[in-house]
């Protein structure tokens, strides 16, 4: 299974940003941080296309997860990575259930799976046509 989960939007990066904030929202899921890069490098006096990733979860799921194996922990909270590419906006997330490969997290199958439907749930939002 292929980690790393990539779709196209047909949004720019700020309004594909803002849409999983408003799913997020809507899920009342918390968002623990947004990670601006190309404003970072923009800081640094370099040059680098919009990227920004979106850091969130919920304690109540990610808690018990840890409760399994803490090394878990750095790979959590849950990450969507939004990027302008040569051609088109990119949204990206690792598939949690591929955590269980390198994490005692067996017994959490359920969780991860459901981690994969919201995920995947949010991006489908954020990559849906304005309507």
């Amino acid at each position: 299974m292929d980690a790393l989960i990539v779709e196209t939007s047909p949004h720019d990066v700020p309004a594909t940003v803002e849409r999983i904030r408003a799913g997020l929202d809507r899920r009342g899921v918390a968002l623990f941080g947004v990670v601006d890069h190309a404003g970072g490098a923009r800081d640094a006096g370099l040059e680098l296309a919009d990227e920004v990733v979106l850091i969130f979860g919920n304690p109540a799921v990610g808690t018990g997860l840890m409760q399994a194996d803490p090394r878990v922990g750095i790979e959590l909270p849950l990450r969507i990575l939004v990027w302008a590419g040569a051609d088109a906006t990119r949204v990206a997330f690792r598939d949690p259930r591929a955590l269980v490969a390198g994490y005692d997290l067996a017994e959490a199958q359920d969780t991860l799976a459901r981690l994969r439907v919201l995920l995947d749930q949010l991006v489908a939002e954020a990559v849906a046509p304005a309507t």
